[in-house]
């Protein structure tokens, strides 16, 4: 399960932060030529990865850090550097299965000695200095990277798929609900699985999803809105006060589907909660987003005493900080949370919010060929996250709307996505290695980053029809067959992709001229159906043939609704009652997924 990510501000900002301290150790900045200083001055480099909004970063700045005898031990013989993982995507994806902050230790040639998670205890950093200045050799944290050989098939096979689906059930808490049992918080993957089986009528899937959306909702402020990280301690009420926009935007978009498969209010109110917030904190004078707002007010007014607190009574205290950056990939991310929201809402203003988000990062962050840095200055890159996000932000922008300039766009991030392929295997996660030796010099590959690649590309080939999209999304596929069958933790985003390359998404198509109001009604009608895995578009035969033109539309003289599943389409419907029956009845029509054939590769 994957705790994600959130930034910084200006570096001049950074300076006054209270996590940035300055009667701490004296920091550099991570750099081309770390490793040839830390070599020539015969010094182990150690990288505090934090997060600027982290409540035990800033624990560990004011304990540990600050604490004499850490302070010398660095000082003789470390090279300290800090690190804002949200701004450093390679970094952070490269250690991010190590939380926040994320403490690593290196040798002066790059070698790994020590990985640490979370918060250290004065006593305990102390050890850990001596302990590798008398030995360095790496220890077991490290651990031997294996190394992955892609798969001959596309697929995953019928004992590999069974093994990650027992991983993944036996990972629910059946009694609190959620996939964990330490740390409660919705992960993504696992719930777009478990919403996937519940639309074909899954019993289990249906429990196991609802009981999590329900106590999930103890984790959004009741205040402002918005979705704290996580809670601990195997509870849904012990939060952690960050409000992160990975986060965000995944709840957003998670409870707006849920509403559309069960039209439960209270999961339009957590959705409503959610935007609201964003909009009211997250949202830049220039349309684009922000990345979050820190759990603590400062020191020593930590989130638990002031989120307890009423509107007036937190105004009074001042506001905790808020990461004004504003990165493509957290713009995409809640881009398409926005997207979701507006499809079951039919506000105007969340789809506004949602364009006028993209156009500022087309027009501020855009790089040649489709692609998009992830902020004003990148310290390496381009990133493979930032694309990715945009990329399918594109794609629920073009279903939200039916506009083909989305597509196209699209279609643009999908060939820069490409460009991260490696041909042994995989994508990387960035273009510029994060160092010139040690582990650093090899690319790292996120297991996230593949399964995102995978689907995306996937949905792209489904709209388009094209197989280059196609050999990209077998591509990703072929390296997440053969690195999930080395990895014990479930991998429902796994899972996700093999059944989406496998199965059609349900595909509705609304014919009709864009400016007729009936047709207009239907697409509305279409947009809020449930159908997690959907294919939306919208015919107007003045425009053309459809990119994909896999299915002939008759004209029939008046707006219709047609929908495709499983290579069975529907008589055409022209209400609401037929269009929301038909769609019913193809999700209970689609196929278990059947055992695909092994593709050998050329």
């Amino acid at each position: 399960m994957r705790i994600v990510r959130i930034a910084a501000i200006a570096l001049a900002a950074l300076a006054a932060s209270p996590s940035f301290a300055s009667d701490g150790p004296k920091w550099s900045e991570w750099s081309d030529d770390l490793f040839a200083r830390a070599a020539a001055e015969n010094r182990f480099v150690i990288l505090d990865l934090e997060a600027v909004w982290c409540h035990w970063c800033h624990v560990m700045e004011k304990t540990t850090y600050a604490d004499p005898e850490v302070k010398e031990l660095l000082a003789a013989k470390y090279l300290p550097v800090r690190v804002d993982q949200d701004a450093n995507p390679d970094l952070s994806s490269r250690y991010g299965d190590w939380g926040w902050p994320a403490t690593i230790v290196f040798g002066p040639d790059g070698t790994e000695i020590a990985k640490i998670r979370g918060y250290i205890e004065p006593e305990r950093m102390q050890a850990l200095l001596k302990a590798i200045i008398d030995d360095p050799t790496p220890g077991p944290s490290v651990g031997e990277a294996f190394e992955v050989k892609p798969s001959t098939s596309a697929f995953l096979g019928k004992e590999q798929r069974a093994a990650l689906t027992k991983n993944f059930d036996e990972a629910y808490d059946e009694k609190l609900g959620g996939w964990g049992e330490n740390q409660k918080y919705i992960d993504a993957d696992s719930m777009d699985l478990a919403i996937t089986r519940a639309e074909a009528g899954d019993a289990v899937a249906i429990k196991r999803a609802r009981q999590t959306l329900d106590a999930a909702t103890a984790l959004i402020d009741p205040v402002w809105g918005g979705v704290y990280q996580y809670s601990e301690g195997g509870s849904w009420t012990k939060a952690h006060f960050e409000k992160i926009m990975s986060f965000q935007a995944q709840y957003l978009r998670q409870y707006s589907q849920a509403y559309a498969l069960w039209q439960d209010p209270k999961y339009l109110a957590a959705a409503r909660d959610i935007e609201r917030y964003l909009a009211a904190f997250l949202t830049g004078p220039e349309g684009a987003f922000y990345v979050s707002q820190d759990a603590d007010l400062d020191h020593d007014t930590d989130g638990h005493k002031y989120y307890a607190l009423s509107d007036a009574e937190r105004r009074k205290l001042g506001m905790p900080r808020i990461d004004r950056n504003m990165y493509a990939r957290e713009n995409g991310w809640a881009i398409s949370g926005f997207a979701a929201y507006y499809n079951v809402t039919n506000d105007p203003k969340a789809l506004a919010i949602a364009e006028r988000a993209a156009k500022w990062v087309i027009d501020n962050r855009a790089l040649p060929d489709g692609g998009f840095r992830h902020g004003e200055k990148d310290r390496g890159g381009p990133f493979l996250g930032d694309t990715l996000a945009m990329g399918q932000a594109f794609l629920d922008l073009y279903g939200a709307t039916g506009s083909r300039t989305w597509l196209t766009a699209a279609a643009k991030a999908g060939d820069f996505v490409a460009t991260f392929r490696d041909e042994a295997g995989g994508f990387v996660t960035s273009k510029t290695a994060e160092g010139k030796t040690g582990v650093l010099a090899r690319p790292a590959k996120l297991i996230d980053d593949q399964v995102q690649v995978a689907r995306f590309m996937n949905l792209l080939n489904r709209y388009y029809g094209e197989e280059r999209y196609r050999e990209q999304a077998s591509h990703a596929m072929r390296y997440l067959a053969s690195a999930s069958a080395e990895m014990l933790r479930p991998l429902p985003g796994v899972l996700l992709a093999d059944e989406e390359l496998a199965v059609e998404p349900t595909h509705m198509t609304i014919v009709g001229s864009k400016d007729d109001a009936r047709a207009k009604t239907l697409h509305t009608l279409a947009r809020a159906l449930p159908a997690r895995y959907k294919r939306l578009e919208w015919l107007d035969l003045r425009e053309g043939k459809l990119p994909n033109p896999d299915v002939e539309y008759p004209d029939l003289g008046e707006p219709a609704a047609f929908a495709c599943s499983n290579r069975i389409c529907s008589f055409p419907s022209f209400n609401a009652e037929e269009l929301r029956a038909t769609v019913t009845q193809m999700a209970k029509l689609k196929p278990a997924r059947a055992e695909q054939p092994v593709v050998q590769r050329n």
